[in-house]
């Protein structure tokens, strides 16, 4: 089997990059971020003929999660217990999606950016991801392949960004942010994709700005963390660069795992 997590910096405007890069890369299931649609915004019938069934949550222009899955679509859970959401009144945002596709737990996260250090948005992210890595190892608890699949906003180690001294007082790297992104680890989920994608310059996210994809100024953002009976299964991953090329493209670059003998990259 072969999932990928891609943040595609809204569905309408990439659909055809979507369509295209699903034929060619021969994924089974993707989970999607920021779908920037709302429910009768979304190209359901676009990925249905390709043979994946669908499960979307959007409320509006902002955030929005997918799963799009090839073998098998079931228990689709829309958020999860606990989200402490955001606004006033506080309301769960379309910032998760879980479902059990050919036998794995499959979730579309898509993490609050935090915007500022010291920013409200700062403190509902460190919220949220407490709240799901609680969630979290009560989906594995019972040995059931669990994958968080998504755009985390956090770049947990120095060499996952372009330079440590631009990002000193930015958010994605602050102790408190990297500390809530390893309480994962610490609890068990493994990030299957490093291992095989190691080293600095290894990136997910360049922004449009400043020529930031040429000169290489990226960060690593985009990851997928695997309860230990899913890490047990990967026998391969990759960074698909090569989609973050072009006109149109997101700003994100899709994140593939293989299970079961499969290399996880692209076709």
């Amino acid at each position: 089997m072969r999932i990928a997590t891609w943040n595609v910096n809204s569905i309408r405007s990439r659909v055809d990059r979507v369509e295209a890069w699903l034929q060619r890369s021969d994924v089974d299931v993707l989970a999607i971020q920021e779908t920037k649609a709302k429910e009768e915004q979304f190209p359901f019938d676009r990925f249905t003929a390709l043979g994946y069934e669908v499960a979307h949550h959007g409320l509006n222009q902002w955030n929005g999660v997918a799963i799009l899955s090839r073998v098998g679509l079931q228990d689709v859970s829309i958020g999860f217990d606990g989200d402490p959401g955001f606004g006033d009144p506080l309301a769960p945002e379309a910032r998760s999606i879980g479902a059990t596709c050919g036998g794995v737990r499959v979730w579309s996260l898509y993490v609050p950016n935090g915007r500022t250090l010291d920013d409200p948005h700062m403190a509902y992210k460190l919220s949220w991801l407490e709240q799901l890595r609680q969630r979290a190892s009560e989906w594995s608890a019972d040995g059931t392949p669990t994958a968080l699949c998504g755009d985390w906003n956090v770049a947990p180690q120095d060499e996952d960004v372009w330079s440590m001294a631009y990002f000193a007082d930015k958010t994605h790297v602050s102790p408190p942010e990297r500390a809530a992104f390893n309480a994962f680890l610490e609890s068990g989920f493994v990030d299957v994709v490093r291992p095989h994608t190691p080293g600095p310059g290894t990136y997910t996210y360049w922004d449009y700005q400043q020529l930031a994809f040429p000169k290489k100024r990226g960060m690593r953002i985009d990851f997928i963390l695997g309860s230990p009976s899913f890490a047990d299964r990967v026998t391969g991953a990759s960074i698909d660069r090569e989609e973050r090329k072009g006109k149109g493209a997101s700003d994100h670059a899709p994140v593939i795992v293989g299970l079961d003998g499969d290399p996880g990259s692209p076709a």
